[in-house]
């Protein structure tokens, strides 16, 4: 888990409450709507936001629609308990000029991503792989993993998660057929535990439908067990398009 300490919750209640909100246009290149927002006055320059409203969403014949926003709040949940990967802060924002959808702190990265940077950081590309894993990322694209200026790789878009059917498709194959670390065995069951019988399991049951929670809680169970290796991919179909 997260250290309690960081200003994380300070930030969500900020994404949640602020109350001036200028749209300051579309992101380019998303295949839903997403804008970038400034919420302000606090701090003085205004707070930068990627909102996603949930009526901007694509039809898609595999998730529910309206339901993408929710996911992407339900991964950053996750990340907290576990203690990785390092997602922006992400809430469910109720007022804002398109209606309720996700709202995430804007990381102002570099051009750096996944491809170029693969070789090195093996322990945080192996927290995204499971990650990914574990939430059925069906969309783990090299854009998808950005770097700030202090060198800190945070992973977004996950709205493609948490489906009951198997739908891994990333372009983070190179820890295929190796086991779980020992060193993050620690972490799966806490978060297991606390999904089971802790607060984590009202706040993704209000934003999963209950066979999502429970077949988490099987992949949770899936990767601990002994003889559990990171999947191969199968086919093509494995690696998002356009992967970048």
């Amino acid at each position: 888990m997260r250290d309690p300490s960081s200003d994380e919750a300070r930030i969500e209640q900020l994404l949640l409450e602020l109350p001036e909100f200028k749209l300051l246009g579309l992101l380019h290149g998303a295949s839903n709507y997403t804008f970038l927002a400034r919420l302000g006055p606090h701090p003085p320059s205004g707070m930068r936001a990627v909102y996603k409203p949930g009526r901007g969403e694509s039809p898609l014949w595999d998730f529910a629609a309206g339901t993408l926003y929710r996911r992407e709040v339900a991964a950053y949940e996750l990340s907290k308990v576990l203690g990785w990967p390092r997602i922006p802060p992400t809430v469910v924002r109720v007022k804002a000029p398109h209606g309720v959808g996700a709202m995430q702190l804007f990381i102002d990265a570099d051009r750096r991503q996944f491809f170029g940077e693969h070789r090195g950081r093996s322990d945080t590309w192996l927290q995204v792989a499971l990650f990914d894993v574990i939430t059925n990322n069906a969309d783990r694209k090299s854009g998808h993993c950005m770097f700030d200026a202090h060198d800190n790789v945070w992973v977004i878009d996950h709205g493609l998660t948490f489906h009951v059917e198997p739908k891994l498709r990333t372009v983070i194959w190179e820890f295929a057929g190796r086991p779980l670390p020992e060193s993050l065995c620690g972490d799966v069951e806490r978060t297991l535990a606390d999904l089971e019988r802790g607060t984590l399991r009202g706040t993704l049951e209000d934003l999963l439908r209950p066979a999502e929670v429970r077949v988490l809680k099987r992949r949770l169970r899936g990767v601990l067990e002994p003889k559990w290796r990171f999947p191969e991919p199968t086919s093509a179909w494995s690696i998002p398009w356009p992967p970048v």
